[in-house]
């Protein structure tokens, strides 16, 4: 009965997956490598060969030959909110959805609409779009990727704000990395094709140093190369190679998530890299003690462990909820039955003299966790957990 019942829950699954839209991304390192310009010319191509596609939303800056190739596209009109006295422009979904066209180009799919549209996200608008069966093709910075939040902040002292999850540019159908060197968009960005000549300056001494845009630029090709990787591996399992088994070589992902919240975005973020290079599955595992019952923790350790749980699973985790006096055991036990090879923990905050006896949990794990590769991280700054 159980069988016949997952047969069925599988074939609707291929079912509503062939009804969703398809996805298609442009990632660039910068602003100014040329992904809207890209998008546009595609666009163009597609109405050429009898395409139905639209421009849901499109940001030139005022780019006068990005400017030029909105011409001649059909463009669905910006929806305008007035929120404190400022009017601001977002796409507008239902516009989009009542039209109902073959593919639709959406631009900066980080950005975040304000508090009075459907999504708090763009990149949730484009969801939506392709749940109803409309492709999209879409555009980003590598920056805005959630799990390279800490890194970039790391190499570059670039704060990025907007981010998207992980699971969405895994998601995606086709990724397209677009590649200039660093000299080149310097150039660019001297001509004032980027930006206004005014600007030119402040950028060249901030966001586009030289060093900051090589590291970016690393980074870029680093994810496409790993989306490749993921395709591949896909294509191997369509083919009759189980693409989680050849993951599971390496083993599966385990990030141990406390009732703390000050470490937990690193951990989930480093977590998130790390499956994404092994190509496999990860989980976030929260282990509830007697004393942090519902009805025992506070309400502010419980705000930060939903909010964490939340960001685990848009970063694309299966998040576990063990019960157990012992969380050690517990997750050693749970990684035992399945198939975990990698298991991450922060470094514990526990008193010296626990560390010293060998009772702080990352001390007893790496102890009692033979046959895993145990990752206890690190934080270089105090305050880089502060951020939700």
């Amino acid at each position: 009965m159980t069988t016949r019942r997952s047969r069925a829950e599988d074939f609707l699954e291929l079912v509503e997956r062939g009804r969703r839209g398809r996805l298609k991304l442009y990632i660039g390192f910068a602003a100014g490598v040329g992904k809207t310009y890209r998008m546009l010319e595609e666009a163009h191509a597609l109405k050429r060969r009898g395409v139905d596609v639209v421009l849901g939303f499109v940001e030139t800056h005022g780019r006068q030959e990005t400017e030029a190739l909105v011409a001649g596209l059909e463009v669905v009109p910006r929806e305008k909110h007035t929120y404190r006295d400022v009017t601001v422009e977002e796409m507008d979904l239902d516009a989009v959805l009542a039209r109902k066209p073959q593919v639709a180009v959406v631009d900066e799919l980080a950005h975040t609409n304000l508090p009075v549209c459907r999504h708090r996200k763009r990149y949730q608008d484009v969801q939506e779009l392709l749940d109803a069966g409309i492709n999209v093709i879409g555009a980003f910075n590598v920056q805005h990727l959630e799990s390279l939040n800490d890194l970039v902040e790391r190499t570059t002292g670039v704060v990025v704000r907007e981010t998207l999850p992980d699971s969405f540019l895994k998601g995606a159908d086709q990724v397209v990395n677009l590649d200039l060197a660093v000299e080149d968009l310097h150039e660019r960005l001297r001509a004032g094709k980027i930006y206004a000549e005014d600007k030119v300056p402040r950028a060249l001494e901030s966001f586009f140093k030289g060093e900051n845009l090589s590291t970016l630029r690393e980074l870029a090709l680093r994810e496409v190369a790993e989306s490749l990787d993921r395709a591949t591996a896909g294509q191997s399992s369509r083919q009759g190679e189980d693409a989680l088994q050849k993951g599971a070589e390496w083993g599966r992902v385990l990030v141990a998530l406390s009732s703390h919240p000050p470490r937990a975005a690193t951990l989930l973020r480093r977590g998130s890299r790390l499956a994404g290079r092994l190509n496999t599955d990860w989980f976030v595992v929260y282990v509830e003690t007697p004393r942090e019952a519902p009805h025992l923790i506070d309400s502010e350790a419980q705000r930060h462990l939903l909010t964490n749980i939340e960001k685990a699973k848009e970063l694309g985790a299966e998040v576990v909820r063990l019960r157990s006096r012992d969380p050690v055991e517990a997750i050693l036990d749970f990684a035992r039955s399945h198939g975990v090879g990698h298991i991450i923990v922060g470094r514990s905050h526990q008193p010296w003299w626990k560390r010293a006896v060998g009772r702080a949990a990352d001390v007893r794990l790496l102890r009692e966790g033979e046959g895993f590769d145990i990752h206890v991280v690190a934080f270089h700054a105090p305050e880089e957990e502060k951020r939700p």
